[in-house]
């Protein structure tokens, strides 16, 4: 069953998208109710994730400060330089601008660890920087702002949802897949790991619909503002696709690391982000609808890219022949 799940699992996928769109958009009133599942869904989704890794090897890839140097030149430098040049294109609407600056500065600490590894990256590595990434995130975000819109944009951004976050996504889930590895030795853990690791796709199935039946009527219903910016969050992500590869080859890096540098460098805090836009001015309501959007265009680009990076991202051999990771 679960060589099925992972077998199919893109299809499958897809195929939760679609049902969650047909829903949502049929039946708006089960949105509530969605929404309030979303972050319990993904404290599951990232429990299940961190079962997978071997927390023996984290002190290692804790001191692995050539890959953490890495991940911060990528998301807090090269990765504003593309959203300053992109978010020029939405000047014009400040709701727009807000939104599309706060998704896109603030790289993932959640999703990206379980796409990073279904695509056979090192998500270990991601793991152990997800924490200063968090918290570089939260010191740079309000000087960004101010950088590319302005000090009133500063002044209106509430930042206690990001502690929030970091304490229910990140804490917790990791905490409890500490205590079941060391619980597995005795019959009732290593039935929880089990059954956990077995659970990664389907529950990662339950995360995106979960996340599109709750907002999709709301996206649907403001479409025509919305379409500004959707090519800018799919060029976003080929633009940071190619940089991610460049960063990994410069530096050498291993197949598996590469590949986490490139889901890195794609995918942003959106989930972690959308209480920081829902909690913006009446006069900025289009703002979550921004970021809610960058989720649904993230989402599909996250599917194609568990296909797509494992052909893309490969190693090569003495002879300099290629040879997939």
């Amino acid at each position: 069953m679960i060589q099925w799940f992972e077998r199919h699992q893109v299809v499958l996928y897809l195929a939760s998208i679609g049902l969650a769109v047909i829903v949502g958009l049929t039946s708006p009133e089960i949105a509530a109710p969605a929404e309030s599942l979303i972050n319990p869904v993904l404290a599951l989704l990232l429990y299940a994730t961190f079962l997978g890794i071997p927390f023996t090897r984290l002190n290692a890839v804790v001191r692995d400060w050539k890959f953490l140097r890495s991940t911060l030149w990528l998301n807090f430098v090269l990765v504003p330089i593309v959203v300053f040049g992109l978010s020029r294109f939405v000047t014009y609407d400040q709701a727009l601008l807000a939104g599309v600056l706060l998704v896109l500065l603030c790289p993932c600490v959640d999703y990206v660890m379980v796409f990073t590894g279904l695509a056979g990256g090192a998500n270990d590595r991601l793991l152990a920087v997800s924490p200063v990434l968090m918290l570089v995130q939260m010191l740079l975000l309000p000087g960004y702002l101010w950088l590319m819109a302005g000090a009133d944009m500063v002044t209106v951004v509430d930042f206690g949802p990001f502690v929030e976050a970091f304490a229910l996504l990140i804490v917790l889930p990791l905490g409890a897949a500490i205590l079941t590895q060391l619980a597995a030795r005795t019959r009732v853990g290593h039935v929880l790991e089990g059954s956990a690791v077995a659970a990664m796709v389907p529950l990662m199935m339950l995360t995106l619909a979960v996340v599109v039946t709750s907002q999709i009527a709301n996206v649907n219903a403001q479409l025509s503002a919305l379409l500004a910016v959707i090519p800018i969050f799919f060029v976003f992500a080929v633009i940071m696709f190619g940089l991610g590869q460049w960063v990994g080859r410069r530096s050498g890096y291993d197949v598996a690391a590469r590949r986490a540098l490139v889901f890195s460098g794609v995918t942003r805090n959106s989930l972690v982000i959308l209480p920081l836009a829902l909690a913006l001015p009446a006069a900025m309501d289009l703002a979550p609808l921004v970021v809610v959007t960058q989720t649904l265009v993230e989402l599909l680009v996250m599917v194609a890219m568990v296909r797509l990076v494992p052909g893309l991202v490969r190693g090569t051999t003495a002879n300099g022949s290629a040879t997939v990771a």
